[in-house]
């Protein structure tokens, strides 16, 4: 998922330049490239540009061990699927000089000598490190699209946008159940285990939560020790602050217990669970430079609007990418209009079951302590306004969702 760059991301640059620099020169890009950064997630991305020759890219820096190569490759080989067989327009890969759609540097640690063990940046093995402990990084550049994505101004040009992103990914749907992958093609997948289980892939929902409610190191230690009294008003405030945590984390498990019983109860049917983006916000679409509002980008022309930012797709529940659209905004009094509009576009594509639509509740609270579990590792993110009160929001959902009143409107 993109994110904004931070105070504390920009430390995990610290020795970059030359990882760039060595993945720059893989490909023809000119004399002299020059990489800005643009912002920083799960991956780093730039912008380059060749001004002698007036050309420009955007670079996808992967941070090491979250992608396998091969799950990288299968990344791509769905997006220039979708956008040969005329599906959605996606941006177009840049191969390196010797035609590899990925690059490969070794990211060595600051003030590690650049020669010794490690090769260049080309189409390599994915995975392990190097002799000098540098770990490899893959790279993959893309042409650059112009544009930008729509920015929300009122509830009714909302509307207009959800409409747009039910029928996207109506037609990504579509083409993910016929489309015949490569014998080779792998990608992860998004299933309660991943997402809220013992292998979440953004980390615990509830060590995000405490951390979003502010909830000290100091209070677990001192409990452990028998300190009944810390003795001051400081920790005092943290001490409650600690109780506002466990009472969130009680709530919240209550109802993840109810949804991880629906899912299991649900099941994974091909006709349910299958190749999703995984984040298909307003922010990964790009739409003509003059429709940069949400009322000008919903009469953009289908094929005028670029999807971007497939570096979480992968095997879920094909509603998830609802729930994802609704990504932070999911506490909206509209939630339940924006869901109306996506499904209404959608179904005039691919059909849905009662079942399915009965399931959509579940599948935004899911959402919702996912991303409760990815703000509290990017707890200076600006994904939203507040994250203690992202995370006490959350808590209202969860009673919604208990008595039954989420999207209910």
């Amino acid at each position: 998922m993109g994110g904004a760059m931070s105070a504390t991301s920009v430390e995990g640059l610290i020795g970059l330049d030359e990882t760039v620099d060595e993945v720059l020169a893989a490909y023809d890009l000119g004399p002299a490239p020059k990489a800005t950064l643009l912002h920083i997630s799960e991956n780093i991305t730039y912008r380059v540009d060749d001004f002698a020759g007036g050309r420009r890219w955007a670079l996808r820096l992967h941070r090491p061990g979250y992608h396998s190569l091969a799950e990288i490759h299968g990344e791509l080989a769905w997006v220039s699927a979708l956008r040969g067989d005329g599906v959605v327009r996606t941006p177009p890969v840049v191969p390196t000089r010797t035609g590899a759609s990925v690059a490969t540097a070794t990211a060595r640690p600051q003030g590690t000598p650049s020669d010794g063990a490690g090769g260049g940046a080309g189409g390599g093995a994915g995975g392990g490190g190097d002799a000098d402990g540098g770990a490899e990084r893959h790279a993959v550049l893309f042409e650059w699209v112009d544009g930008r994505s729509p920015e929300a101004l009122e509830p009714a040009a909302l509307r207009g946008a959800f409409t747009q992103l039910g029928d996207i990914t109506a037609r990504l749907h579509r083409h993910a159940r016929s489309w015949a992958r490569p014998p080779s093609f792998a990608r992860f997948a998004w299933t309660w285990e991943s997402t809220l289980g013992p292998a979440a892939r953004w980390g615990s929902w509830t060590s995000g939560l405490h951390t979003a409610l502010g909830e000290a190191v100091v209070i677990g230690a001192d409990a452990a020790a028998g300190v009944d009294d810390p003795g001051s008003r400081g920790a005092a405030v943290l001490g409650s602050r600690g109780a506002a945590a466990r009472e969130a984390v009680e709530l919240l498990g209550r109802a993840a217990t109810v949804a991880e019983g629906r899912l299991s109860a649900f099941g994974r049917g091909p006709d349910r669970f299958g190749l999703i983006h995984a984040d298909m916000r307003m922010a990964n679409l790009l739409v003509p430079d003059g429709a940069g509002t949400i009322a000008a980008a919903g009469a953009a022309k289908a094929d005028e609007v670029c999807v971007i930012d497939f570096d979480d797709c992968g095997f879920g529940w094909y509603l998830w990418d609802l729930a994802a659209s609704l990504s932070f905004i999911e506490h909206l009094d509209s939630a339940g209009d924006l869901v109306a509009a996506w499904l209404a576009a959608y179904q005039r594509r691919l059909p849905l079951t009662a079942a399915d639509v009965a399931m959509i509740p579940t599948f935004v609270l899911l959402r919702r302590l996912l991303l409760v579990a990815w703000l509290g590792t990017h707890p200076h993110s600006d994904a939203v306004p507040s994250i203690p009160a992202y995370a006490r929001e959350s808590c209202d959902l969860a009673e919604a969702y208990l008595t039954g009143r989420l999207l209910a409107g």
